[in-house]
C-alpha cells in the first residue's frame, strides 16, 4: 500500500506546517521538501526550545528520518551550510539528500530581486528579496546553476563568470550590489565542497522508497494561495506549493499522491501585498496577532489577521486535493468572545462562492458571515476532543461538515504534546 502523505498549507502560509511536520516525521521513514526556498519559515519548539528553520524540512529533529531537498526547490547554499551548521552545534544529526538536480541561489539573484521589485512601481507584490523569483527566472530562462553543475569545479566557474557579467549589466546603472567572480567563486566553492556530500538523484531514491513501502511526507513551503499557478496572482510565490505539484517536483509518478493534510488555521493571517477578503483591524486583530505571534519566521513583518474563509478553502481544498484537515491555532480564538466564519463573497450585487480570477475583483469583494459564540477559555491542557468547549466543537464540526473533509489533527498550543490526533493520517 502506498504510504505517502502531502502536508500543505491551505491558506496564505504561515498555518502551522512545521509543527504538523514534525509530529508526523517521528514515524516518517522520509521527509521531502519539494519547492520553494529560503523565503519561507517554520518554528518547532519542542522541549522548552526553539528552532527557526528555512530551507530544512521539519523532520530533522527525528534522527531516524532521511531528510530530502527535492529538485523542485531553489536551494541557497550559504544559507543550508548555516542551517546544517546550527543544527549541528545543537547536536542533531542530519541524514540529509540534495537532489542533484536542484536549481541555485546565488548572492547575484539576491540583488536582481530588489532590481526587479523596483521595477514594478505600483505593481510591487511585496517579495522578500531573498532571490527567489530570479533563481526559478534563471532556471526557467535555463540559465541557472543546478546543484550538480554547482559541484562541478570547471563548469561551476565558467555558468558562474558568464552569470554574473549579465547581472552585472542588468545593475549597472543601480546602487545595488555587483559581484565580481574574486569575490564569489572562493566562498561558494567552499559551500559545494561541504554540499556535494549530500547529493544524489533523489528521484531514483524516492521511487525506491515508495516501491519499498516506506513512509514518505511531502512538505510544502508557503500555501495554496501563494501558489504561483491557482494563487491570488501576481501576489504569489514563485513555484507551486500544492500537493498537485509533487510529481514534478521531486520525480515520482503521481499515482503515488494521494494522501494530502491540508493545514488549516482557526483564523487566517497574510503576509505583503495581496487581496485578503477577511481581513480584521482594531483590538481584536491586534490580540490575534500578540496571542499567534504572528510575525514572519523570515521576515518578522507582522502579519495580517483575518477570520476564516470556507471560500478560499473549499477552492484550496479542490486545486490541492486534500484528503483530510488539520486544525491549527485552536487555542488562539480564545480570547474572542465571537468567532466569524465567512461562508460566501458578495460580488457587484451578487453572492458567488468562488475565487474570482481577477485580482480587483477579488480585492472588492465583501464576505459573508456566520458568527460563533466564542469559547472564552483556556484549552492548551486538552488533550481529548470530547473535552473541548461545546462552543469549540460547534465552531469545528461546522468547518468540517462544510468542507466536507475529516479533522483529523486539532493543535491546541504550540508545543507537541498540545496536539490532539484523532485518526491515523496514514491511512
Amino acid at each position: 500500500m502506498n504510504k505517502t502523505l502531502s502536508i500543505v498549507g491551505s491558506q496564505w502560509g504561515d498555518e502551522g506546517k512545521g509543527k504538523i511536520t514534525d509530529i508526523v516525521c517521528k514515524d516518517a521513514d522520509y521527509v521531502v521538501r519539494y519547492q520553494g526556498g529560503n523565503n519561507a519559515g517554520h518554528t518547532i519548539e519542542f522541549d522548552q526550545k526553539k528552532y527557526s528553520l528555512h530551507i530544512l524540512p521539519s523532520g530533522v529533529f527525528n534522527p531516524s528520518t532521511k531528510i530530502v531537498i527535492a529538485n523542485g526547490m531553489v536551494v541557497n547554499p550559504k544559507k543550508l551550510v548555516e542551517e546544517i551548521n546550527m543544527l549541528q552545534s545543537h547536536g542533531v544529526s542530519i541524514s540529509l539528500y540534495i537532489s542533484n538536480r536542484a536549481a541555485m541561489i546565488m548572492p547575484y539573484h539576491e540583488e536582481l530581486d530588489e532590481y526587479y521589485e523596483n521595477l514594478k512601481l505600483d505593481f510591487k507584490v511585496g517579495t522578500t528579496r531573498k532571490g527567489i523569483g530570479p533563481a526559478y527566472m534563471d532556471k526557467i530562462n535555463r540559465s541557472g546553476i543546478r546543484m550538480a553543475e554547482f559541484c562541478d569545479k570547471d563548469i561551476f566557474a565558467k555558468k558562474l563568470s558568464h552569470n554574473l557579467e549579465i547581472s552585472n549589466n542588468l545593475l549597472d546603472d543601480t546602487k545595488l550590489t555587483k559581484y565580481s567572480f574574486d569575490q564569489v567563486h572562493p566562498e561558494y566553492e567552499k559551500y559545494a565542497e561541504v554540499l556535494s556530500q549530500y547529493m544524489c538523484d533523489t528521484s531514483l531514491l524516492l521511487d525506491q522508497a515508495v516501491k519499498n513501502g516506506e513512509k514518505i511526507v511531502f512538505e510544502g513551503a508557503q500555501g495554496v494561495m501563494l501558489d504561483i499557478e491557482h494563487g491570488t496572482y501576481p501576489f504569489v510565490t514563485s513555484s507551486s506549493p500544492s500537493s498537485s505539484s509533487i510529481p514534478v517536483n521531486t520525480g515520482i509518478g503521481s499515482h503515488y499522491i494521494n494522501n494530502s493534510l491540508g493545514i488549516v488555521k482557526a483564523y487566517t493571517s497574510r503576509v505583503g501585498e495581496g487581496p485578503f477578503p477577511t481581513q480584521i483591524e482594531g483590538d481584536i486583530a491586534d490580540l490575534i496577532r500578540e496571542t499567534g505571534r504572528e510575525y514572519g519566521t523570515t521576515t518578522k513583518r507582522p502579519r495580517r489577521i483575518g477570520w476564516i474563509d470556507l471560500v478560499q478553502l473549499k477552492y484550496a481544498a479542490r486545486v490541492s486535493g486534500f484528503t483530510q484537515i488539520s486544525i491549527m491555532l485552536l487555542d488562539v480564538l480564545s480570547v474572542a468572545k465571537e468567532i466569524k466564519v465567512c461562508i460566501g463573497y458578495q460580488l457587484d450585487g451578487k453572492e458567488i462562492y468562488t475565487i474570482p480570477p481577477l485580482e480587483r475583483d477579488y480585492q472588492n469583494v465583501k464576505p459573508i458571515y456566520k458568527t460563533f459564540t466564542g469559547w472564552n477559555t483556556d484549552i492548551t491542557n486538552v488533550l481529548d476532543y470530547n473535552s473541548l468547549p461545546k462552543e469549540a466543537l460547534e465552531y469545528l464540526e461546522f468547518i468540517e461538515a462544510e468542507l466536507g473533509l475529516p479533522i483529523n489533527i486539532v493543535s491546541v498550543g504550540p508545543d507537541r504534546l498540545q496536539t490532539i490526533i484523532r485518526n491515523d493520517i496514514f491511512q
